[in-house]
């Protein structure tokens, strides 16, 4: 055995490629048979099948892998590859033999053996090293010399990576996304801006990127360390706590905590130094002490611009209150109904204002206002409400979209009228490809009404507001005391509380007279009121007192009970505000698999990690995918699983229905998906359900605060079991969010012109 490998004491075997079985393109996961030539590993034959993230094997090379022997239950031993090499010629004549194998058009015996003498036994290494060397090489064209030169180097570039990666701790599959976000760079890149791949590369952190900048000089108070601690803790502080930006005081001792040891200590002047120097570089954007993103802070000064020129805009057609009045009034006769005064005063805000805010919690009727909104504007401006009467050049010119799929379609089957979500109206490309819609080419139509607009982020709004054309009139219907956005912001308070926006709220109860007292509770929480009669049994309300341990128990319980009276896993929606601990979503969800759909001979299975998928099984998008039409939140169920060896792609697939829209995963697809028996109140958001299930334990600590429990307890229509802790309910409608985001939104829309809007109150 060489030298080399006799110092190797971990598990190795060095074979020759003899039959590639599996080979995806787009993750790189190989399955290779392999002639084994040496091994420390106790193998009973000379062939072996090695597994892994690998790249292109070509028949009949030599590789040494490392990795670990593993007993498939299914396809026997296998070795599991954890780190490799191409093992090259060594040999003069062993290098003429491969590089006139065929591997590299244009290049025979004769060839190879003119490169081999004139730049010896490292000849492969000097090329890939420097292309120049070729030109060395007598009668060899320039074309045969860079078709060699770019082969060789796209042949030992992704070893290369992996093996400067491996070094520092990296495994194949984190090595192999660095590739592919990189390619040929990814060398490059890796050795001049290593921090880069924190914003690039999924699951590479602040530590990781630190060790490779450590590993080429960049350690201590070197700036471009200074630099990227600020940038990573900027974009991880404002994405995780939603905040717009951070200030000075608070950003520079996170920075200084980070980056600080035993050997360097970072003062304040040093951080502030490279702040101001990022500034005058345009890496961020800085206002007094703050400190933004550039996203950040062009979206909040593009909504303020966008919401002055809205304002200072007439409304192209008002109408005279004596024809509104008739109009309302025919509408009401034949709809046998009758609006409120509040209802009616937001009616007409709407028709005449180019932009207003509808605000108000459960029952207050926002819908019907919705409904009054849409019937009285097509009335007035003489519009057709049927779909057919319009066609691409002359579209639907009311448009209604809520930021989910799923509160899209309630807002369709309140309205009768197509609804969509904000992403698909924008045309969303996904990744960096941006947005189609935007102030170069705006939206068509003349209403727009925006629901659930209180989960809208400060990107999305800023997006939307840029691209209303001059003339459409904006209605924005939201909750303010519902959870915030999931990105960054704080939009619908903030455009509350600065009184620069016409509002109507709706406070009036008109879902009292079916006896809710879900409603009762809500409105009692938005008080910070516990009411008194919560552990009593009421027609849609239960509260079951449990422990911590005891939680499982009781939500199987309730929902066994729920489907004995008829209710499906689709009408049952189990709420928690944490994924960890036995009440935690990831194990409710595998408890209430067993119970909803368990496993059976008859039922599909799909493996990937700890998670088993199977026919039946109900899931929750967890991005958006705009080329299938299924966006972040969308509910949808697991119609079909075909095994690899049934289809044409060789790849395990499920078939997913999404409200009849059916969109096939590939098991590389799965991490967009999760089980959604249980789901966060987050994801929640948008949503109703006939039943709502939600445990309040102690042991959800932080995430006890009011808004939480009552944006989940708004998502039940029909029925709300409780369980848990009645101290711990308390203390979460006692204990008001005080996690305020940082947002200068309020005050710059304060700041405008009064020709931009006159100031309402709320």
């Amino acid at each position: 055995m060489p030298e080399e490998e006799k110092t190797i004491e971990r598990g190795f075997i060095k074979g020759t490629v003899s039959h590639i079985v599996f080979r995806n393109e787009e993750n790189f996961y190989t399955v290779a048979l392999i002639h084994v030539q040496q091994t420390n590993e106790e193998l009973k034959d000379k062939k072996v099948t090695v597994v892994g993230t690998l790249p292109k094997l070509e028949q009949d090379e030599t590789f040494l892998f490392f990795g670990r022997v593993m007993n498939h239950p299914k396809f026997g031993v296998q070795y599991q590859v954890e780190q490799f090499r191409r093992d090259l010629p060594q040999t003069k004549h062993g290098i003429v033999q491969y590089l006139s194998s065929g591997r590299f058009p244009g290049i025979g015996i004769k060839t190879a053996e003119t490169i081999v003498e004139v730049l010896g036994e490292r000849a492969i290494t000097r090329i890939v090293e420097d292309r120049s060397v070729l030109s060395d090489v007598p009668k060899l064209s320039k074309e045969k010399a860079d078709s060699l030169y770019e082969q060789l180097v796209d042949q030992q570039g992704v070893e290369q990576v992996l093996m400067t990666l491996s070094k520092h701790g990296f495994g194949v599959e984190l090595s192999m996304k660095v590739y592919q976000a990189y390619g040929l760079q990814a060398l490059d890149i890796i050795q001049t801006n290593p921090y880069q791949l924190i914003a690039d590369v999924e699951g590479i952190g602040f530590r990781r990127a630190d060790l490779l900048g450590a590993a080429i000089g960049i350690t201590g108070k070197h700036p471009d360390r200074i630099r990227a601690g600020c940038l990573y803790l900027l974009q991880e502080l404002c994405l995780q706590e939603g905040h717009v930006f951070l200030s000075k005081d608070i950003l520079v001792p996170h920075v200084i905590s980070l980056l600080s040891s035993y050997e360097c200590k970072l003062d304040v002047s040093e951080v502030e130094e490279q702040l101001l120097l990022m500034q005058e570089e345009d890496e961020i954007c800085t206002e007094e002490n703050r400190v933004y993103i550039k996203s950040l802070f062009f979206a909040e000064k593009g909504i303020v611009t966008n919401v002055q020129r809205l304002l200072s805009q007439e409304v192209e057609e008002e109408f005279p209150e004596a024809e509104f009045l008739k109009a309302l009034g025919l509408l009401e006769e034949e709809q046998k109904l009758e609006y409120a005064p509040s209802q009616k005063e937001a009616i007409q805000m709407a028709l005449s204002s180019p932009l207003m805010i509808l605000t108000g919690g459960p029952g207050t009727g926002k819908t019907t206002v919705i409904k009054g909104i849409v019937e009285l504007y097509a009335r007035l401006h003489g519009l057709p409400l049927d779909e057919k009467a319009y066609t691409k050049s002359n579209p639907f010119p009311i448009l209604l979209v809520a930021p989910t799929g799923r509160a899209a379609k309630r807002m369709s089957e309140a309205t009768e009228l197509p609804a969509t979500t904000i992403h698909r109206l924008l045309g969303w490309k996904g990744g960096s490809g941006g947005f189609e819609k935007g102030d170069h080419e705006q939206l068509e139509g003349e209403l727009l009404i925006v629901d659930e607009s209180s989960m809208v982020d400060i990107w999305l709004m800023n997006q939307l507001l840029k691209a209303v054309p001059r003339g459409m009139q904006v209605v924005l219907v939201g909750d303010q005391d519902q959870l915030p956005s999931v990105g960054p912001g704080q939009v619908l308070r903030d455009f509350l509380e600065s009184t620069m926006i016409p509002t109507v709220p709706l406070v009036d109860i008109y879902r009292q007279a079916e006896g809710s007292s879900i409603i009762d509770l809500a409105h009692a929480m938005k008080k910070g009121e516990m009411p008194a009669n919560l552990p009593e049994p009421q027609s849609d309300r239960r509260f079951f007192p449990c422990q911590v341990d005891h939680v499982q128990q009781v939500v199987s319980q309730i929902c066994e009970n729920a489907m004995k009276k008829g209710y499906t896993a689709k009408e049952i929606q189990v709420l928690a505000p944490m994924y960890k601990g036995s009440a935690g979503i990831t194990e409710l969800n595998v408890m209430l698999q067993n119970l909803f759909n368990p496993k059976t001979e008859q039922r599909r299975e799909i493996g990937f990690g700890d998670v088993a998928y199977r026919t039946g099984d109900i899931v929750l998008q967890l991005v958006n995918n705009p080329d299938e039409n299924v966006y972040n939140g969308d509910r949808g169920e697991i119609v079909a699983i075909f095994y690899a060896k049934e289809n044409q792609e060789r790849q395990d697939q499920l078939v997913i229905s999404f409200d009849g829209t059916e969109v096939v995963y590939l098991k590389k697809d799965l991490n967009q998906i999760t089980h959604a028996y249980c789901c966060s109140i987050h994801k929640a958001q948008g949503s109703e359900f006939p039943i709502v299930v939600m445990p309040v334990v102690r042991n959800y600590a932080r995430m006890l605060r009011r808004n939480l429990l009552y944006t989940g307890i708004t998502r039940a229509k029909q029925f709300l079991l409780l369980c848990g802790d009645l101290k711990a309910m308390h203390t979460a409608v006692t204990q008001k969010d005080e996690m305020n985001r940082n947002s200068m939104l309020q005050e710059k829309l304060q700041q405008l012109p009064e020709t931009s809007g006159r100031k309402y109150p709320t």
